[in-house]
C-alpha cells in the first residue's frame, strides 16, 4: 500500500505579521492533485496542523474544507491527523465523529476509559489498501505530556533503569500500543507508527520550532520503534530528515518554510510504499512547490550603504499577484547606530515587487579582552548612566560612543525630559 506522510503545517502562522493563507492554500491545492496523482491509500499528518492552540476561524476552514474535498477526489482515501505540542488536542478531536463519517480519524488527546485508564485499543486504527481490505495498523500517538503516558514500574533499557519517568511512559505506550497492533495483525499486513516528538539525534530549524522539554527530558530514543514497524510517520521538526540513519524512521519536515532559516531547505511530503509484511519499505520524497520565496539580501550583512545598492538592484518588475511578492529579510552590518534606517530601506524597495518582513542587524565580532571582565560591588555602586550607554556602545559596535550620541543621551536623562 501506499501511503503520503506530511506534518507541521502551522495552518494560521504569521511571517512578521504577514499572513500566510495564501501560500497554505497553494500546498492544500498541491496536495489533494498529489493525492489523486499518486493514488495514495493513506495520508498521515502527523501533528501541528495548526500554528496555536487558538486557531483563527480562516484557519480552520482551511483544514476542514481540504479534508472534505480529499475524501470527495479520493472516497477511499484513510487520513489520519495527530495532534502536535502546537495545537489543541480539545479542538483538534472536537469534530470528530463529523469527520470519522467521512473517513478522518483523529487523535488529540490520549484516550481513557470511564475508569480513567488509558485506552490503547483506540490508538491502533486500521489501514486500507485499494481493495478495501485492512492492510495495516497504524500506532496513531499524539504528542505526550507527562500527565498523558502509564504511570508503571520505570523500565529497563539495555540492563538499566530508566533515568527519567516521562520517556519510560513514553516507551511504555508505544509498546503497550505495538502489542494491540500485533494481536490484531493478520498474515501479510504490516504495522506503521505516528508521532509528535524530538528523537535522538534530531536536526532541528532555527527560528521556527518550539523546543519540547519536559522534566528535563527532550529527544526521544529510535528504540520506542520496535524494529518490525515498517516505518514511522513523525512531526515537529522542520527539517525532513531519517533519524538513526534509520530510513524506516522519518521526519518529513514542514511543507513551507516557517522562518527565513529555511529559506534552503527542500520541503517535501514523503510518499512510503509498504510492500510484503518484513519487507523493507521504500521511501520518496515529493518535493513541494514554493509558492512565495522567502529571500535574504543580501547574502551575508554588509554595511547599509551595500544594502540599498543590492535592494536597487533588484527587479521593479513582476506578473505575479501581490500575495505572492516574495517576502525580504534585509540584513545590514552595523559599526555604528543608523537613525533612519528603516525609512532608507523601505525608499530604497518603493515600487518593487517585494514585501519587506524584517530587517537583520549585526555587528562586526570582535574578541573579549580584558576590559570585559567582571566588576566589582564597589565598582558597580559608582557607575553612572553615561558610564553603562558608553559600555554599551562599546559592547555592541566595538568602538567609542560619539559625542553627538553622548550629548542626546545626557539629554534624556534630565529631569523631566
Amino acid at each position: 500500500m501506499r501511503l503520503l506522510h506530511t506534518s507541521d503545517w502551522h495552518l494560521g502562522q504569521s511571517l512578521h505579521n504577514f499572513e500566510r493563507g495564501y501560500e497554505h492554500q497553494c500546498f492544500l491545492d498541491w496536495l489533494l492533485d498529489t493525492i489523486v496523482a499518486e493514488q495514495a491509500d493513506a495520508l498521515l499528518i502527523a501533528g501541528d496542523v495548526f500554528d496555536n492552540a487558538n486557531p483563527s476561524s480562516a484557519a480552520q476552514r482551511q483544514l476542514y474544507r481540504f479534508l472534505q474535498q480529499a475524501r470527495a477526489r479520493a472516497p477511499q482515501l484513510d487520513l489520519i491527523v495527530i495532534a502536535g505540542n502546537h495545537d489543541s488536542p480539545g479542538r483538534l478531536e472536537a469534530p470528530g465523529p463529523l469527520l470519522e463519517a467521512h473517513g478522518t480519524q483523529v487523535i488529540g488527546n490520549v484516550p481513557r476509559g470511564a475508569d480513567g485508564q488509558i485506552d490503547v485499543e483506540r490508538l491502533v486504527l486500521p489501514l486500507t489498501g485499494k481493495s478495501g481490505a485492512v492492510e495495516a495498523w497504524c500506532l496513531a500517538v499524539p504528542f505526550l505530556r507527562p500527565g498523558d503516558v502509564p504511570r508503571q514500574p520505570v523500565l529497563e533499557q539495555d540492563g538499566q533503569p530508566a533515568a527519567d519517568p516521562y520517556l519510560a511512559g513514553i516507551a511504555l505506550l508505544y509498546q503497550q500500543a505495538y502489542e494491540v497492533a500485533q494481536s490484531r495483525l493478520q498474515p501479510g499486513q504490516s504495522i506503521v507508527a505516528m508521532g509528535h516528538c524530538h528523537m535522538v539525534d534530531g536536526q532541528m530549524s532555527n527560528d521556527s520550532e518550539r523546543r519540547i522539554v519536559i522534566g528535563g527530558t527532550e529527544m526521544l530514543p529510535t528504540g520506542i520503534f520496535d524494529p518490525s514497524i515498517a516505518y514511522a510517520a513523525l512531526g515537529h521538526l522542520h527539517l525532513a530528515q531519517a533519524v538513526g540513519k534509520q530510513e524506516r524512521i522519518r521526519y518529513c519536515g514542514s511543507p513551507i518554510p516557517l522562518s527565513f532559516a529555511e529559506t534552503g531547505y527542500r520541503h517535501q511530503i514523503l510518499r512510503v510504499d509498504i510492500g510484503a509484511a518484513g519487507a523493507p519499505c521504500e521511501v520518496s520524497a515529493i518535493p513541494v512547490p514554493r509558492a512565495v520565496e522567502l529571500m535574504r539580501v543580501p547574502a551575508k550583512p554588509v554595511p547599509l550603504e551595500q544594502v540599498l545598492e543590492a535592494l536597487a538592484a533588484l527587479p521593479g518588475e513582476t506578473t505575479l499577484p501581490p500575495e505572492a511578492w516574495p517576502f525580504l529579510e534585509v540584513r545590514v552590518l552595523l559599526d555604528a547606530p543608523q537613525p533612519g534606517m528603516r525609512a532608507r530601506v523601505e525608499a530604497a524597495l518603493e515600487g518593487k515587487p517585494f514585501r519587506l518582513a524584517k530587517i537583520e542587524t549585526s555587528t562586526p565580532s570582535r574578541a573579549p579582552s580584558l576590559d570585559d571582565a567582571a566588576l566589582t560591588l564597589d565598582q558597580l555602586d559608582k557607575l553612572q548612566p553615561d558610564d553603562i550607554f558608553k559600555r554599551l556602545y562599546l559592547q555592541r559596535f566595538g568602538n567609542e560612543a560619539p559625542a553627538d550620541q553622548l550629548s542626546a543621551f545626557a539629554e534624556l536623562m534630565l529631569p523631566g525630559a
